[in-house]
C-alpha cells in the first residue's frame, strides 16, 4: 500500500498539470449536469415491511386517483374575541376563501368547514382542508403564493388565519453559520501551518471535492429521488473529512521536508504514509455510511450512499490533487517548524534562526504540548483512564431518557404559520386532531364487507384514548374502507403510540371473526413504525459496521487489542454525544443558545445515523494517531515511548483536524431544517468527545497500561493477513539500502 501510494504521490507531483486538469474537468462536468438537470421531484418516503406502508400501498391500489401522496394544507380560522365562526360575516369570509382556493390548477379538492363538520364545538375555530395533486416539494411557487394570499386576504377581515400541512414545505436552508464554520477552519489551518498557501490547500481541495459530490447529487436528484437533505448532509460530511484528509497529508509533507528530503520525494512519502492512513480512515467512513442500507429505509440508504460517495471523492482528491498542488506551491510550503512571515516569522526571523543554529544544536528543542501531555498520561495512565470514562459516563446519563419520534408541525418554531395552525387546531379540537390515525379495512376476503366495516368502527370507538371515529368510507368496489380515528393525545405522545398498538391488536381478533384485515396508517402511525424499525435495526447495524471496521483495523494495526479499544472508545463517545443531544433538544438545556425554539422527542434516525457517521469519523483520528505510534514501535521504540512519539508528530494535526471538523458541523446548527440542526450539533459534540477525550486521553492511557500486549497478534493470523504497510516500513527499508523505491521490486507487499 505505502509503495503504491508513494508512486502515486510522486506521479501526481510530476504530472500536476494533468491531475489538476482532470479534477477541474470533473468539477465542470458535475456543475453543468447540476445546472441542466430538471428540478427534483418528490422524495418518496417508504418503509418496506411495516404495516403503515402496507396500508399506504393498499390505498393507492384500491382508491386510485385520490393522490394519496399529494400535498395537503389546513387553513385554520379563528374568530375574534366575542365572535364565532358561524356568524354571517365570518362565514362569508371563509366561503370566499374556499372558493379562491378551489380555483388552483394543482388543487384536487377543498373541503368547506360548514359542510364537513370542521367547526369546533364552541364555534371559535374552523378549518378548510385542501388536497393537491402533487407532493409539497413538487408544488409550483404560484400555487404556494395563492395559498398564502388567500390566507392573508382572510386576515384582513379580522380573522386569525394560519396554514398548516406540508403544502408550504420549503427546501431547508443552512444559514450563515455554515460560512462561519468554514472561516473557523481557515483560521485553524493558518495557525497550524503559519502560511496562507499551506492553509489554503486543504480548503481548496475540500471545496472542489464537495462541489463535485453535491453537484453530482443535484444532477441525479430527479432520477434517484434524492431529497434536499441528502445534499446538505453530503456537504457537511464531505467538507469535514475533505479538509481533515488534506490536512493530514500536507502536515506529513512538511515533516518530510523538515527531514531534508527533496520536494517530490517528500510528496511521495507523505502520500505513502499519511495517505495510507487516509485510505483506511476513509474506508471506515464509507463502510459506516453504506451500512445504513441495513435499516432498509430507502431514504436513509440514499443519504448514506450519497455521503459515502462524497467521502470517496475526498480521499481520491487528497491522494492526487494535494501532491499536485504541492508541486505548484513549491517553496511557498515550508518544512515543519519553519513558518512564513504571516505570523511574524519572516525573513528577519529566519536570519535570527541562522544566528541561533549553534545554540539550538547545543540545547535540545523544547518538547511540544503533545509530547508533554502524552508523557503525563504515560506516567498516570490509570487516573486518566478512570477520569475520562467517568466523565463520558456522566455526559451519557441523559441518553437513558431518550425519546424518539419524527418532527411534525408541533416541533416547528412558534414564529411559523405551520406551528400556529397546529396550536389553533389543538385549542379548538384537541391535541389528537393534529395526528389523526387512518384505519384501512381490507374486506376483500370477507363474506360480509359492510358488517366487517361496522364491527371495526365499533371496536375502535370502544378503545381508551379515542375521541372520535368517522363512519367507514368504502371504495367503489365496496371491498375496502377507510376510517379516521382522532386520539385524545398529541401525535408524538406515548399514549398515541399505545392506541395504535391497541387498534392493531383488536384488528387481529376481528380478522379471525370476519376475515377482514385491519391496518393502521397515516403520518402518526408511519412515524411510530419508523421509530420501531430503526430501534430494531440498531443492534444488527452496530454489529455489522463495528465488525467490518474491526477486521479492517486488525489489518491496519496488526493487533487485536488496539481495534477492540478503538471500538469501545467509540461507544463511549457516541453515548455521551447522544446524552448531549437529549439534554439540549429534549430537555431544553442551552436550547436558546442553539436556536432550538421547541423541545421534543429526538429524531428517530438520530441514534443510528450518529452511530454510522461518528464511528467512521472517530476512526479517522484513531488511524492517523495510532499509525504514528505503531510506526515508532515498528522502528524499534519501546511501547511507552512510541505513544509519546506518536503524540509528538500527530497531536497537533489531530487537534487541528478535530477543531475544523467541529467548526464545520457546528456551522449546520443554523439550518432551518430541524433534522440537519440536530445532526450538526450531535456530530460536533461527538467529535469533541471522541477526539479530545477518547483519542487524546483514553487511547494513550490504555496503550500505556497494555505495553507490548497492545501490539500482540497470533502468529497464524499474522501470516494470514495481508501486509498493507501503512507505516511506510517498505519506504524506510529502501531508503536505508540507498535504493529508489520507484525502482525497487523487493519492497514489502502492497
Amino acid at each position: 500500500m505505502a509503495t503504491f501510494l508513494y508512486k502515486l504521490g510522486r506521479l501526481a507531483f510530476r504530472r500536476r498539470h494533468f491531475v489538476a486538469l482532470i479534477w477541474v474537468a470533473l468539477l465542470t462536468l458535475a456543475g453543468v449536469g447540476a445546472a441542466s438537470a430538471p428540478p427534483a421531484g418528490t422524495t418518496s418516503f417508504s418503509i418496506p415491511g411495516t404495516e403503515a406502508q402496507k396500508a399506504f400501498d393498499l390505498l393507492e391500489q384500491r382508491f386510485p386517483g385520490q393522490s394519496a401522496d399529494g400535498a395537503t394544507a389546513r387553513v385554520v380560522f379563528k374568530a375574534p374575541s366575542g365572535e364565532k365562526m358561524t356568524d354571517a360575516g365570518n362565514k362569508a369570509t371563509v366561503e370566499k376563501t374556499v372558493d379562491e382556493l378551489a380555483d388552483g390548477s394543482e388543487v384536487a379538492s377543498v373541503a368547506d368547514p360548514y359542510t364537513g363538520n370542521a367547526v369546533s364545538k364552541d364555534g371559535t375555530v374552523a378549518y378548510a382542508s385542501v388536497r393537491y395533486d402533487v407532493s409539497g416539494m413538487e408544488l409550483e411557487e404560484s400555487t404556494k403564493h395563492a395559498l398564502e394570499d388567500a390566507a392573508e386576504q382572510a386576515r384582513e377581515s379580522g380573522l386569525t388565519v394560519e396554514v398548516g400541512g406540508d403544502a408550504l414545505q420549503a427546501v431547508p436552508e443552512t444559514g450563515a453559520t455554515e460560512i462561519i464554520g468554514i472561516a473557523v477552519a481557515a483560521v485553524v489551518l493558518v495557525i497550524t501551518f503559519g502560511s496562507l498557501v499551506a492553509a489554503g490547500l486543504p480548503l481548496l481541495t475540500a471545496l472542489i471535492g464537495v462541489g463535485i459530490g453535491v453537484s453530482s447529487i443535484t444532477a441525479l436528484a430527479g432520477a434517484l429521488e434524492l431529497g434536499s437533505t441528502t445534499s446538505i448532509l453530503a456537504m457537511m460530511i464531505g467538507l469535514a473529512v475533505g479538509i481533515d484528509y488534506a490536512l493530514f497529508i500536507v502536515s506529513r509533507y512538511r515533516a518530510e521536508l523538515a527531514e531534508g528530503r527533496e520536494r517530490e520525494d517528500a510528496a511521495g512519502r507523505a502520500v505513502g504514509t499519511a495517505g495510507s492512513a487516509v485510505v483506511f480512515a476513509g474506508l471506515t467512513v464509507v463502510i459506516a455510511l453504506v451500512g445504513l442500507a441495513v435499516v432498509n429505509i430507502p431514504m436513509l440508504t440514499k443519504m448514506g450512499v450519497a455521503a459515502a460517495g462524497t467521502v470517496a471523492i475526498a480521499v481520491l482528491i487528497a491522494l492526487t490533487m494535494i501532491p499536485a498542488l504541492l508541486g505548484y506551491a513549491g517553496r511557498r510550503v515550508k518544512p515543519a517548524g519553519v513558518k512564513g512571515g504571516l505570523l511574524g516569522r519572516g525573513r528577519g526571523a529566519r536570519r535570527g534562526e541562522q544566528k541561533d543554529e549553534r545554540k539550538d544544536e547545543a540545547e535540545p528543542a523544547k518538547a511540544n504540548l503533545g509530547t508533554r501531555w502524552a508523557s503525563f498520561v504515560v506516567r498516570r495512565p490509570l487516573a486518566v483512564l478512570l477520569l475520562g470514562v467517568i466523565g463520558l459516563g456522566a455526559a451519557a446519563i441523559p441518553a437513558s431518557d431518550l425519546e424518539l419520534g419524527l418532527p411534525d408541525d408541533g416541533s416547528q418554531p412558534t414564529s411559523t404559520t405551520q406551528r400556529r395552525a397546529y396550536d389553533l387546531l389543538s385549542e379548538g379540537f384537541g391535541p389528537g386532531f393534529n395526528g389523526p390515525l387512518m384505519v384501512v379495512v381490507d374486506a376483500k376476503g370477507s363474506a360480509a364487507p359492510k358488517d366487517a366495516f361496522t364491527q371495526v368502527s365499533d371496536e375502535i370507538e370502544g378503545l381508551d384514548g379515542v375521541v372520535a371515529v368517522t363512519p367507514p368510507a368504502p371504495n367503489k368496489g365496496g371491498d375496502t374502507a377507510t376510517i379516521s380515528v382522532i386520539p385524545d393525545s398529541k401525535p408524538s405522545s406515548v399514549q398515541t403510540e399505545d392506541l395504535v398498538h391497541a387498534i392493531r391488536d383488536a384488528g387481529g381478533d376481528i380478522e379471525a371473526d370476519t376475515g377482514a384485515q385491519t391496518l393502521v396508517t397515516g403520518s402518526t402511525a408511519m412515524n411510530i413504525d419508523v421509530s420501531e424499525k430503526l430501534n430494531d435495526a440498531l443492534l444488527p447495524y452496530l454489529v455489522l459496521v463495528v465488525g467490518l471496521a474491526f477486521l479492517l483495523l486488525i489489518v491496519v494495526f496488526r493487533s487485536i487489542l488496539v481495534p477492540l479499544k478503538a471500538a469501545l472508545g467509540f461507544l463511549l463517545s457516541v453515548m455521551a454525544a447522544l446524552g448531549a443531544v437529549v439534554a439540549v433538544f429534549q430537555w431544553g438545556w442551552l436550547s436558546g443558545l442553539m436556536g432550538v425554539e421547541e423541545t421534543g422527542p429526538v429524531m428517530s434516525m438520530m441514534p443510528i445515523f450518529m452511530v454510522g457517521v461518528v464511528f467512521g469519523l472517530a476512526m479517522d483520528y484513531e488511524v492517523f494517531l495510532v499509525t504514528r505510534m505503531r510506526e515508532a514501535y515498528v522502528h524499534g521504540e519501546k511501547p511507552s515511548q512510541a505513544v509519546v512519539t506518536g503524540f509528538k508528530h500527530g497531536a497537533r494535526v489531530v487537534t487541528a483536524a478535530a477543531v475544523i471538523m467541529m467548526a464545520v458541523f457546528a456551522g449546520f446548527i443554523g439550518s432551518s431544517e430541524s433534522m440537519v440542526k440536530m445532526i450538526g450539533f450531535g456530530l460536533a459534540v461527538a467529535v469533541f468527545f471522541d477526539a479530545f477525550v477518547v483519542r487524546m486521553a483514553l487511547v494513550p492511557a490504555v496503550l500505556a497500561l497494555l505495553g507490548k500486549k497492545a501490539w500482540w497478534l497470533p502468529k497464524w493470523l499474522d501470516r494470514a493477513l495481508p501486509n498493507v504497510d501503512v507505516e511506510g516500513e517498505g519506504l524506510r527499508t529502501a531508503d536505508e539500502r540507498g535504493s529508489d523505491p520507484d525502482e525497487d521490486r523487493e519492497l514489502v507487499r502492497t
